[in-house]
C-alpha cells in the first residue's frame, strides 16, 4: 500500500486578515468580511445589536469608507456603506470586521 500524502492547511497563513472598523483612521476604504457583536452592550443584547448593523446595511461585501471621527477621535464616527452615510459608535463598529 503506498503511503498518502497529507496536505495540512495553515488557517492563520491563509486567513484574510480582518480590522475591526472602529480602528480604522479617517480615510479608510475597504469591504467588510463579517459582523462579530461579541457581547450584549449597555443591556442591548448582542443579536440585536447584529440585526441592527445588517439592516443599516452592513452586510458582507459591501463597500466602507470612514469620513469623519468625532472630536479627538472619539464618537460617533461617520462611515459611507454602498453610498449611503451613516453615524455609528465606535463600540458598535468595533463588531464589524473589515479587508
Amino acid at each position: 500500500m503506498e503511503d498518502a500524502t497529507i496536505a495540512v492547511i495553515d488557517e492563520a497563513a491563509t486567513a484574510t486578515p480582518h480590522t475591526a472598523l472602529g480602528t480604522a483612521a479617517r480615510g479608510f476604504c475597504g469591504r467588510i468580511g463579517t459582523i462579530a457583536v461579541e457581547a450584549d452592550h449597555n443591556g442591548v443584547p448582542a443579536l440585536e445589536i447584529e440585526r441592527r448593523l445588517l439592516e443599516l446595511g452592513f452586510v458582507e461585501g459591501a463597500t466602507v469608507e470612514v469620513l469623519h471621527e468625532g472630536p479627538l477621535g472619539r464618537d460617533p464616527i461617520a462611515v459611507r456603506v454602498n453610498n449611503t452615510t451613516i453615524a455609528l459608535r465606535r463600540r458598535e463598529a468595533m463588531a464589524i470586521l473589515v479587508i
